[in-house]
């Protein structure tokens, strides 16, 4: 990005701390610096068409999650996200709130690399029609909603069996998403940059049931089994939610669209993971 100056929406989640406080500060310096803003409400029923197409940058003013919701909302316009940090854990809102203004010249001015990040379109079909449509940056799980939790599903990779399987649920998440739920499920870590979908059942009754790691363009269907004990539901970057019936079949696919977000210096990723996972390499890691 050239422009030193042009329009900038600042998207605001109002349950952080100082968030509203902070979004009328930065409009008002950068309004100081000829640029024009706009604000974008976190909210899931709003319209935002008209609050982000033609801006020049996205700020996200919260936490991961806020991140999450930008990336869903700005993708398809193809504006990039600066995320600012508000929250506690900061895998990928990495700016810290003292720093913003630094980085956000650092983005205009073209210092800083806009990371592209593989996003998901995840359709849900019910008897051969198309019930629901979501795009994800973190990942898809389909689980059960009850408190005795187990799920049986099928696995099909581009129209091949893998297997069914009966657990907690089944994570698709994407390389960005491979820190979160499928991190805690056991899945692996992978570079936020690369093009993969990340397969990790929760809790399996079967032990040799492994994450699996396939490439970006392939499709990936999860079937909802007859004689489910419990209601299914399937869950996106933790923030959508659809109630799945037996029969139903959900798929996850390469999306159209790829999140734009700013990032530091090419090893700020494995810095993370060091400082925000506690990992020293030595006997307590």
């Amino acid at each position: 990005m050239k422009a030193l100056r042009g329009h900038a929406a600042i998207l605001v989640n109002s349950s952080k701390d100082d968030a509203e406080r902070m979004s009328h500060d930065i409009a008002a310096v950068l309004r100081d610096s000829a640029w024009t803003t706009s604000f974008v409400p976190f909210c899931q029923d709003c319209e935002h068409a008209a609050l982000i197409q033609g801006a020049d940058i996205l700020i996200s003013l919260g936490g991961d999650g806020t991140v999450l919701y930008a990336a869903r909302v700005a993708a398809p316009f193809g504006v990039p996200i600066l995320p600012i940090n508000l929250g506690t854990l900061g895998f990928i809102a990495w700016v810290k709130r003292e720093e913003w203004k630094e980085r956000f010249d650092e983005a205009v001015s073209g210092l800083l690399v806009v990371s592209e990040r593989f996003m998901l379109d995840i359709t849900v079909e019910r008897d051969g029609h198309s019930v629901a449509g979501f795009s994800a940056l973190n990942d898809g799980v389909v689980s059960g909603s009850g408190p005795a939790k187990i799920v049986t599903l099928s696995v099909v990779i581009n129209g091949t069996p893998l297997g069914r399987y009966r657990s907690d649920g089944l994570i698709v998440a994407t390389p960005t998403g491979s820190t979160a739920y499928s991190l805690a499920a056991g899945g692996p870590v992978l570079d936020p940059d690369m093009e993969a979908m990340l397969f990790t059942p929760i809790c399996p009754f079967t032990l040799s049931n492994r994450p699996l790691v396939i490439p970006g363009g392939e499709t990936l269907e999860l079937r909802v089994e007859p004689g489910q004990r419990e209601r299914t539901m399937l869950t996106v970057d933790g923030q959508d939610f659809f109630n799945l019936e037996e029969g139903d079949r959900v798929y996850f696919r390469r999306s159209a669209f790829k999140a734009r977000l700013f990032r530091g210096e090419r090893g700020a990723f494995y810095q993370v993971l060091r400082t925000k996972l506690n990992w020293s390499g030595g006997p307590d890691a």
